[in-house]
């Protein structure tokens, strides 16, 4: 909300996270909402093939979830491999899911499941930053998230932001989901609370009364004001009040928001098949938002650093959510026509441990993880790569951070040579090491 808020949530490592300036309102304080559109606006999409896919939901499970007690399941391992989840037959013959995700077992027919994914890291914070934008941290050259990437590549559309984060589960100690020396402009607009809680409200977006929409056309008026007195003792840049504020009062005042965060316009069914939980509801607001012209979404979940009680976290929260949302996001997408043309991502961290440690929790894996995708003109139904008889290390087919940025960024039509120009003035190549994975194509 170009909101200063902050907040820190513990990990494992016990360093507490910070939330940083975000985009998702008006704030007097840093980027406006107009400079943002105006950023947008001005950036020139390069010379791409045609997208197969338009827009992309990416779904974040923060802490690292079990490949093997997930989509990589090891009936034949020893116990200590194996853990406690049995498996269940899904619409791949000869494919197996471990039993807490019937659901998506079912679906499996409309899946990629990448079980060849080398995570190449095993610690927290770095994560958020290298899977979600293919290269490894450095703290002098923070790169750009696929979201901020494509709102800089394809500006908005139908008056909707082009990237929305829903959930505050990012680590931003390593500018993970942010867009790095793209600047602040190409941030996401970012939507923290629970929407499954009945209080659930975007701020600035919900404007329920007429002494809401006074207070903001004060702050429309005062944010003007400033505006324009900046510019005022910047010559060389035209007055703020343009036609770019007209675009961020519209965006913010205007039905086609406000109604595409209004949850209450879906039935209790639908509600119902996506969970009434944050994961699920965010799910379906996912799912409006894309619908409404919002091209990317990222969708965060907690919790999945289980270095105890692995197996209980994971059957009584964790996968439930995952099984449901995952589930009712692609089908309901199917059912609507969107499916082919939206990109639907799911991964974490990393992996974990193959072997079960004493407090019956799995620790970070570097080695072998796992990601599902499905639409996006993608060739789905299939297993891509594998890992050895104990999920220790892949052993055919490794699909790398930098893989799956290069799939995403493939599918979504941006090239992968795409250059730009950091904040020093030096070129940098968007993928220049990452390789769509071809199985997919």
């Amino acid at each position: 909300m170009l909101d200063l808020r902050t907040g820190s949530a513990p990990d494992c490592s016990g360093v507490p996270r910070r939330t940083f300036l975000r985009v998702g309102g008006l704030s007097a304080f840093g980027l406006s909402l107009p400079q943002y559109l105006k950023a947008v606006s001005d950036a020139k999409p390069a010379a791409a093939p045609k997208a197969k896919a338009k827009r992309c939901i990416l779904m974040w499970m923060q802490g690292g979830p079990s490949h093997i007690d997930t989509f990589d399941p090891k009936p034949d391992a020893p116990a200590e491999v194996r853990g406690e989840f049995g498996t269940v037959a899904t619409a791949l013959p000869g494919v197996r899911f471990c039993d807490p995700l019937p659901m998506l077992a079912k679906q499996a027919d409309k899946l990629a499941i990448i079980r060849g994914h080398d995570p190449k890291n095993g610690s927290h914070g770095v994560a958020d930053h290298l899977m979600m934008t293919g290269h490894k941290f450095n703290a002098s050259l923070p790169f750009p998230c696929f979201g901020s990437v494509v709102a800089k590549e394809r500006g908005y559309e139908q008056g909707m932001l082009p990237f929305v984060q829903l959930g505050k589960s990012i680590d931003r100690r390593f500018n993970g989901g942010i867009a790095g020396f793209l600047g602040d402009e190409f941030n996401p607009f970012e939507v923290p609370d629970d929407p499954s809680s009945p209080a659930f409200k975007v701020r600035d977006l919900s404007l329920t009364g007429d002494a809401e929409r006074v207070r903001l056309e004060r702050r429309y008026t005062m944010l003007a004001d400033l505006e324009n007195y900046q510019k005022a003792e910047e010559s060389s840049v035209e007055k703020a009040r343009d036609e770019f504020y007209e675009k961020a009062h519209g965006i913010i005042t205007g039905p086609a928001a406000k109604r595409a965060f209004d949850l209450g316009q879906e039935s209790d069914k639908v509600r119902d098949r996506y969970g009434r939980n944050s994961l699920g509801q965010g799910c379906l607001l996912a799912r409006r938002l894309v619908e409404s012209g919002v091209q990317f979404v990222t969708v965060t979940d907690g919790g999945w650093d289980t270095h105890t009680n692995n197996f209980r976290s994971l059957k009584d929260r964790l996968l439930p959510r995952v099984d449901r949302g995952l589930s009712a996001l692609v089908e309901d997408l199917g059912t609507r026509g969107l499916l082919d043309d939206t990109l639907v991502v799911w991964f974490g961290d990393f992996g974990r441990t193959p072997k079960v440690n004493p407090t019956a929790g799995r620790d970070h894996w570097s080695t072998a993880g796992v990601a599902v995708m499905a639409g996006g003109g993608l060739k789905v139904g299939q297993v891509v790569g594998a890992t050895n008889a104990l999920a220790e290390y892949v052993t055919d087919n490794p699909v790398g951070p930098q893989d799956i940025a290069a799939t995403i960024y493939h599918t979504l039509g941006v090239p992968l040579h795409t250059w730009y120009k950091a904040q020093d003035g030096r070129p940098i190549e968007l993928c220049p090491e990452g390789k769509p994975v071809k199985q997919l194509l």
